[in-house]
């Protein structure tokens, strides 16, 4: 199911950001999926999805934006790895 949601923007967002309306939502979705995955809210298969990214290109967005792909500390890896 899809669902649609309409945002106003003055016009003068999209010539700053030099993007035409359609690649302004683009950029929107994942920019929010980056986000929520960065702050755990969402797995990463979800932000993928809510992208509208394969997984691969999630990690590559990931990449470029400069968010860990990983979102556990090296500490939490350790107490799960030893049943902590």
């Amino acid at each position: 199911m899809t669902t649609t949601i309409t945002f106003g923007f003055d016009a003068s967002a999209f010539g700053a950001l030099r993007l035409a309306p359609r690649e302004f939502a683009r950029e929107m979705r994942i920019a929010a999926a980056v986000q929520w995955y960065a702050q755990g809210i969402v797995s990463q298969g979800k932000a993928a999805e809510l992208a509208e990214l394969t997984r691969v290109e999630f990690l590559e967005e990931l990449h470029r934006r400069k968010v860990p792909a990983c979102q556990v500390t090296a500490d939490e890896l350790a107490d799960e790895i030893h049943g902590a």
